[in-house]
């Protein structure tokens, strides 16, 4: 166990660590031209332009800037460590507006944002400083009104500097805010691959244009809270520091001393320029951190065994470096056909497959356990749906054994997937769900019930559940057989049971709940609705159904670059494949594949889910949000590839006859 941990963080070491490092190392050589900009545009003087620019150059070299360098360079690594720290490339999306506060709580998170504040509040001080005029210092001698003209001056506080730390504190406490809310520590990975500077030129422009208008929005709501509450913070700091409050100037924490034009372009200004340098930081990294990363497919030494392709995707690697495994997958599949040779290459001595098997075996199972997921929300969402119903027995009748009358059940105690599978197409049951039958149990014997024979396939002619399963008025006719969306997610369990009567038992029993459970089951409902008729508590826990179904989709990323990268193997194995590997797998993948679409197409059918991409304003970064629609784009250009490839071949293959029926639609372009 020892060992398995130290080889995870070695490999991550090896692959990360260097990156971080020189995202940080650009991100201070860049810190000098942005204070160069900043102190060019803090002495803004357009009416005497040569003196404001000789100026400007002159104060570069000063003292007081150049130990602001060091101090945001200091600055700039605690940032950089934070962002390394956080990173995540599966986003965490809270579903409701409580586990969104309880997100932002979580005592690391809070950590985040005090240690932000604190590093806000640094900056500030350092524009403060490098300003100079009224804004440098927090303290500055003053003479009192009603003191003569000789009289000792004395220490006051300056009002413009404080607001000036303050504003900084607030703007580093808002962009940790931010950061949390919007999910900015997601790396996404880039669809086209480019040189890392041309996709920093690309970004830099939105960048500067995002933090002029965020500053502006900061700045506004700083300016309300700090005239609500501003006088706090000034007093407490001039009682604690002994300083005096000069009545000559005009308090800040009034309209007329915040309509003050200077100070809030300086607040506007030092507000850019805290947001451009940390934004450089966090864009660097995420460049750096998803640049392609190459993983031999055949070790060259022992010792290189545990960083081949195959073994890192058959193995529990850092997230991160399951992802960037599983891009190279993706490139090698698409442009190498050298190390495509080395996947359908077979080992010595032996001749197996390793390679392919490894590589398609893990691919197979990210897309099954996608589709078992997507299965489970479509039972959960038709479970919510259906409408609850009184309590009734379920009597089997002594005078017609053969025979099993179900009536409404609402045992809440055992959980069956029975209707929603039974709903299921045949295609989904036959690829995904295979029955197995207890030894115990005659399956088509007069003792078995006839939903139980029609998931064995033995389907009674004068059955109810016989021929017309799918209309939706026997839908609603059906019993309530235990299913429960929170269940379903909690266990993660796709196991059937169903009560089969045993034929000592029929004819004499009567299958009732307890009085306590039906009690306990009364009481739970009566206090749910109660709780669901206060707008309040429904304004925090309902689920928003957008951000539900962006969770689902959260790690689609994966499934895209599997179905891209196992579907250019197989479509290369038409030529390259000389010993035919790739043909023993086939069937399996086609298999997954139209299975996965068909979920994929139900799923995007149900009421709550939108066929359009939702409408992204206001974050640098929300592809995330649009994954689910990437996912099934490459799905069927995934299918469109194998068939368009291997023709009238894949007549052959040995697959169902629903799948047989959808691959011909794929092979006539009709899908």
């Amino acid at each position: 166990m020892e060992a398995e941990a130290g080889r995870r963080r070695g490999l991550l070491h090896q692959v990360l660590v260097w990156r971080a490092a020189a995202a940080v190392a650009w991100s201070v050589l860049l810190l000098p031209v942005c204070t160069a900009a900043f102190v060019v545009l803090s002495g803004l003087d357009p009416f005497h332009p040569v003196r404001w620019i000789s100026n400007s150059f002159n104060d570069l070299y000063t003292s007081y800037v150049i130990f602001c360098l060091l101090l945001m360079s200091m600055v700039i690594l605690v940032i950089s460590a934070f962002n390394f720290e956080f990173y995540a490339v599966v986003p965490s999306i809270p579903c409701s507006r409580l586990a969104l506060i309880g997100k932002i709580i979580h005592p690391r998170h809070v950590f985040h944002s005090v240690v932000h504040a604190v590093m806000g509040m640094l900056v500030a001080w350092c524009a403060a400083v490098m300003t100079k005029g009224k804004f440098q210092f927090l303290a500055v001698p003053c003479t009192p009104s009603e003191s003569s003209d000789d009289a000792v001056p004395q220490m006051c506080l300056n009002e413009c500097h404080l607001f000036f730390l303050l504003s900084g504190a607030f703007m580093g406490y808002s962009y940790s805010l931010f950061y949390l809310i919007n999910n900015m520590n997601y790396l996404p990975f880039p669809i086209i691959q480019q040189y890392k500077y041309l996709r920093f030129r690309r970004s830099l422009p939105l960048l500067v244009k995002h933090s002029c208008v965020e500053s502006l929005y900061f700045v506004r709501n700083f300016c309300v809270a700090y005239y609500f509450f501003g006088y706090i913070p000034k007093v407490w700091i001039s009682t604690t520091m002994d300083l005096r409050l000069d009545s000559k100037l005009h308090p800040i924490d009034t309209l007329t001393g915040l309509l003050d034009l200077s100070l809030f372009y300086h607040a506007w200004l030092s507000g850019v320029f805290l947001l451009i340098t940390w934004y450089i930081a966090w864009l660097l990294f995420k460049i750096y951190a998803t640049e392609t990363h190459h993983f031999p497919v055949q070790p060259t030494f022992a010792e290189e065994t545990d960083q081949c392709l195959p073994k890192i995707l058959s193995s529990n690697p850092p997230p991160i470096i399951k992802f960037l495994a599983l891009q190279d997958l993706m490139l090698l599949s698409q442009y190498s056909p050298v190390r495509r040779q080395e996947v359908f290459s077979l080992s010595q001595p032996g001749g197996h497959p390793h390679n392919w098997a490894a590589i398609s075996r893990e691919c197979l199972s990210l897309l099954s356990d996608l589709t078992k997921r997507l299965i489970t929300q479509q039972e959960a969402a038709a479970a919510n749906g259906r409408a609850k119903q009184p309590a009734r027995e379920l009597k089997v009748s002594p005078q017609t054994p053969g025979a099993v009358v179900t009536e409404d059940v609402s045992f809440q105690s055992q959980r069956s997937n029975i209707v929603p599978r039974a709903s299921m197409s045949s295609l989904v049951k036959s690829s995904l769900m295979p029955l197995k039958t207890s030894p115990g149990s005659d399956v088509g014997s007069p003792f078995s019930s006839p939903a139980l024979n029609g998931k064995m396939g033995i389907l009674d002619v004068n059955s109810p559940w016989h021929g017309s399963v799918q209309s939706p008025r026997v839908m609603r006719r059906r019993p309530k057989l235990w299913t429960s969306g929170s269940d379903l997610q909690m266990n993660g369990s796709h196991h059937e049971s169903f009560p089969v009567l045993s034929p000592a038992k029929v004819g004499t029993e009567t299958v009732q709940p307890s009085f306590i459970y039906t009690w306990l089951q009364n009481k739970q409902e009566q206090i749910k609705n109660f709780l669901s008729k206060r707008v309040l508590i429904m304004y925090f826990f309902s689920k928003h159904p957008e951000a539900s179904i962006q969770a689902v989709f959260s790690d689609a990323q994966m499934h895209i670059w599997a179905l891209g990268g196992l579907s250019h193997l197989v479509a290369a194995s038409f030529t390259e494949d000389q010993f035919g590997v790739v043909q023993t797998t086939l069937p399996d993948i086609l298999n997954t594949l139209l299975t996965l679409q068909e979920v994929v197409d139900r799923y995007f059918k149900l009421p709550h889910v939108s066929s359009k991409p939702p409408r992204i304003s206001g974050s640098l970064d929300t592809s995330y949000k649009t994954l689910r629609f990437a996912l099934r784009a490459s799905l069927k250009t995934a299918l469109y590839r194998i068939t368009t490839v291997f023709g009238e071949h894949l007549n052959a293959v040995q697959v169902s006859t629903e799948h047989k029926k959808r691959l011909q639609q794929f092979l006539e372009y009709k899908e």
